[in-house]
């Protein structure tokens, strides 16, 4: 029982990450830029955020086995899509079905996990998380080489097996209900104005650059999004039974760990975003080596966890959260000044000590928060820091796009500026390459030109690694700041 819901959870997991290294394939062969090919990774966060607080009432309604094998033909069926997409619109629907089953499927492991080990849980957790740990760390590489060997398509296609293995055994070994049968009541109405508020202010910030940020459509949509926002905390705060509780934030110290939930999810998973992408557009790496990038991080993540965990029983939680905070913002703010010429061991070691502190802090936050909580309000917390967290990854996603994008653009014009017949070294250059090109026997006229389109494209390419840059630093500053909630999190004297 155990192992299928795992299979089927590793499987989801791994289609968290498992697409970033063929996201520059995808601009290409479709012909769109990063504002667009964002959604790919934003709209399954969001969807899986929202998804997540489906699962209990679905167990309740139709059934732990029914929930189960529909969530993975949903996911089947999502991938066998994205596989035959025609264009980036079906691609972006086929990533939002796959996290809505991601977000179905995840919380039923822990659910079984309890149920089957009762005595046992903290042995079970352990286990279950490395394996849930590696399968991103293991994913992109996997992912990296399908592009490279086979196509991009193919990497929505290497979930099918286990996920029609899962479905099959779901169906044989999984229990029908484990209540009594009787569906509880749920929100949809708050479920509604949530889905509505993340496609709002996930579509303005995805479009900010394109259409303006002080455009009248994303002024309006940002507002629409505030508004719908409010409206969904006065709906929750007044429900007699909420979708996310929102009395757990009555207690101080719990809701400053969700705020440092809220930067974890948006580091983890916009880091997970800018990196492949960064070395794959900037540095010219294939898929493959980008994903092989990522693994030394994923495995030390693997090695840190029951370190972490059994350090957390001995240091208090804000010490652990905060330390995990300094290093995962040190890591990105010394990958500021990266470029084409960094090294393959560089960022690999400038990785790896980012999933160290990551490493360092979760098993702490979740202890710190949920051990402040009333007995009564565990199952609450719970949902709602996982919810937090996944939320700050759709978020951060989706803002670390627009800023690269931002920045790219800011870079591009000051660098542009420069590029004058007084800088003697910008016409040394142009002078140098119309040269080769002449000794070449190249044209005088197509010499010339062809010198000038190659400044602009190392004007571009250096305005790009100064976006990226840009993108890794403001995660640093974000984590830092995050330090001043972890101390909010120390017990009271």
């Amino acid at each position: 029982m155990i192992s299928t819901t795992m299979m089927a959870t590793i499987t989801v997991v791994l289609s968290s990450t498992v697409v970033n290294v063929a996201l520059p394939d995808i601009m290409g062969v479709f012909g769109i830029g990063q504002d667009q090919v964002q959604w790919m990774s934003t709209g399954f966060l969001a969807a899986m955020t929202g998804s997540m607080l489906l699962n209990a009432w679905l167990n309740e309604a139709i059934g732990v086995r029914a929930t189960f094998v529909a969530s993975l033909a949903l996911f089947s069926a999502a991938s066998v899509a994205g596989g035959l997409a025609p264009n980036e619109d079906v691609l972006t629907f086929a990533r939002v079905g796959q996290g809505i089953a991601a977000g179905i499927v995840q919380p039923l492991a822990m659910i079984m996990i309890f149920r089957v080990f009762p005595n046992e849980r903290g042995r079970a957790m352990g286990i279950y998380g490395i394996a849930v740990v590696l399968a991103p760390a293991l994913g992109p590489t996997l992912g990296g080489w399908l592009t490279d060997n086979l196509s991009w398509r193919w990497v929505f296609y290497m979930g099918l097996p286990t996920s029609v293995a899962g479905m099959l055994l779901g169906s044989v070994f999984l229990p029908g209900r484990l209540g009594n049968g009787k569906p509880m009541r749920f929100d949809f109405f708050g479920l509604l104005l949530l889905t509505l508020f993340l496609v709002v202010s996930l579509y303005a910030v995805a479009n900010g650059q394109r259409a303006g940020w002080d455009s009248n459509l994303i002024v309006g949509l940002s507002s629409l999004g505030v508004l719908l926002m409010l409206a969904f905390i006065v709906w929750e705060l007044k429900n007699a039974q909420p979708l996310v509780n929102l009395a757990v934030f009555s207690v101080s110290r719990y809701a400053a760990a969700t705020l440092v939930a809220l930067i974890f999810g948006a580091g983890i998973f916009g880091s997970s975003y800018l990196v492949p992408l960064f070395v794959q557009t900037v540095q010219g790496y294939t898929p493959t080596l980008a994903g092989e990038l990522l693994i030394p991080g994923g495995l030390i993540l693997g090695l840190v966890f029951p370190i972490a965990g059994r350090l957390t029983d001995r240091f208090p939680a804000y010490i652990m959260v905060g330390t995990g905070l300094f290093v995962f913002g040190l890591s990105n703010m010394l990958m500021y000044d990266v470029n084409a010429d960094t090294g393959f061991w560089r960022m690999a070691l400038l990785v790896l000590l980012g999933r160290v502190g990551l490493g360092v802090m979760m098993p702490a936050l979740n202890a710190g928060a949920l051990s402040v909580l009333p007995p009564g309000m565990l199952a609450q917390g719970t949902g709602t820091i996982n919810f937090v967290r996944q939320l700050g990854g759709a978020f951060g996603v989706s803002l670390l796009a627009a800023t690269t994008e931002v920045r790219f653009a800011f870079h591009a014009d000051t660098l542009a500026v420069t590029q004058t017949a007084g800088n003697g070294t910008t016409l040394e250059l142009v002078s140098r390459v119309a040269g080769l090109d002449s000794s070449w026997g190249v044209p005088v006229t197509q010499a010339s030109a062809g010198a000038l389109n190659y400044l602009g494209q190392m004007v571009a390419a250096q305005a790009q690694s100064q976006a990226y840059g840009d993108g890794f630093a403001l995660v640093a500053i974000v984590f830092w700041v995050g330090i001043l909630p972890a101390m909010w999190m120390r017990p009271a004297r």
